[in-house]
């Protein structure tokens, strides 16, 4: 039988419901210091650098049709791509507790039944999302996403419509610390997005589509978050809807924002985990992966992310690079190694580059130097070495 292959639409789909979240908003709240101008271009810049990165994973994953961690395996060996597999799981437990953290406690903030209660909603409905299957949820995402596009619009003539701009508080940032924030996001789904593209009919344009509806509805995030703490003087996103009157609204647009980002998260650690081994059943797995991330929203303080961003960015910023010198310049694929030590020193490298660049004030934040310090330094050692060789 044909694999079912997803439409270049339900890939929008997806991909829009995965930048429709309360994390984004609130990371763009950390804007506000550096006022509109300067914080819209730090976003747009910082989302430009990061969706580029995302664009070229997913493109790998698509016209390869694998997931993001078997073509690790490309690069790092059959058993040296396992460690990115654990490290991806052990990310996305920690996305699904922060997402569910966030949500409850936003939501929360409208109708105060308990943190806890709405950390259990919020867990049982991906559960739910999970249960119906990726390829299954095209009538379902649509009829969410268009609920979700209508009352973000709402939202984002709530916040701009106050016309006058505050005086933020808190202390600021600079411009390459705002640019690194802002391409923190895009990154944190450099591991997830070929789990997606994979599926897809036409693997080049859905990863076209991917990566553009995600950088454009993500700065668009960012942007509601920083307008909200500059022209309401707010950054509690919760009190903004209930100041608005959104109510009935405003929940849905915090607890299906975020269902389809966590959806996501718990999918693909899945997906990560049949990569461990082929007995995992990827979609028990993932709704395994909600109630720890449940859990841990309900039990564990999530408040800020930030550490753990740059956390994601130091381990997966030079493993998509060393992909994209193998894939795209070198042309090599060592899958049927064991493991590749060679990639996985350079890839050392480039994680101690990257915590070495986070002490620098760089105009273009740390992931992109260290990128392309990590694809220089693996062309050059395949040079060096003589083993550059056709794709298998």
């Amino acid at each position: 039988m044909e694999e079912k292959r997803t439409s270049l639409f339900e890939n929008g789909l997806i991909w829009f419901g995965a930048a429709v979240s309360i994390a984004e908003i609130l990371t763009g709240t950390y804007f506000a210091p550096l006022g509109f101008q300067k914080g819209l271009l730090a976003i747009l810049l910082g989302h430009v650098i990061g969706c580029t990165m995302l664009f070229l994973a997913g493109l790998i994953g698509g016209k390869v049709r694998k997931s993001a961690m078997e073509t690790a395996k490309m690069s790092f060996g059959s058993k040296g791509a396992l460690l990115f597999s654990l490290l991806n799981i052990i990310q996305l437990i920690g996305w699904t507790g922060i997402m569910i953290y966030d949500g409850a406690l936003a939501v929360n903030g409208i109708f105060a039944i308990g943190n806890w209660i709405w950390c259990a909603v919020i867990g049982a409905l991906i559960i739910l999302w999970i249960l119906i299957g990726i390829r299954n949820l095209g009538k379902v995402n649509t009829v969410a996403m268009g609920a979700l596009f209508v009352l973000t619009i709402l939202l984002s003539f709530v916040i701009f419509g106050k016309g006058s701009a505050w005086n933020p508080g808190g202390e600021g940032m600079s411009f390459g610390a705002a640019v690194e924030l802002s391409v923190a996001m895009p990154l944190s789904w450099l591991p997830l997005i070929s789990d997606y593209t994979r599926e897809a009919k036409k693997p080049v344009k859905a990863t076209a589509v991917s990566a553009v509806t995600y950088g454009v509805v993500s700065c668009w995030m960012y942007v509601i978050g920083m307008g909200a703490a500059i022209f309401t003087g707010e950054s509690d996103i919760a009190q903004i809807m209930v100041k608005a009157g959104l109510g009935i609204a405003g929940l849905l647009i915090i607890v299906f924002s975020t269902v389809t980002t966590t959806f996501l998260d718990a999918y693909s650690a899945g997906v990560s985990s049949e990569s461990l081994s082929a007995r995992m059943s990827g979609k028990w797995v993932a709704v395994a992966v909600t109630v720890v991330g449940t859990a841990a929203a309900i039990f564990l303080p999530l408040a800020d992310i930030t550490d753990f961003l740059y956390l994601i960015g130091s381990v997966f910023a030079p493993m998509i690079a060393i992909q994209i010198a193998d894939f795209f310049i070198l042309k090599q694929n060592t899958e049927t190694r064991t493991f590749n030590l060679c990639n996985l020193l350079i890839w050392f490298a480039g994680f101690v580059v990257y915590r070495l660049l986070m002490r620098v004030d760089i105009l273009v934040g740390n992931t992109l130097p260290d990128m392309l310090i990590t694809i220089a330094l693996s062309v050059v050692v395949s040079k060096i070495r003589g083993r550059s060789a056709p794709q298998r």
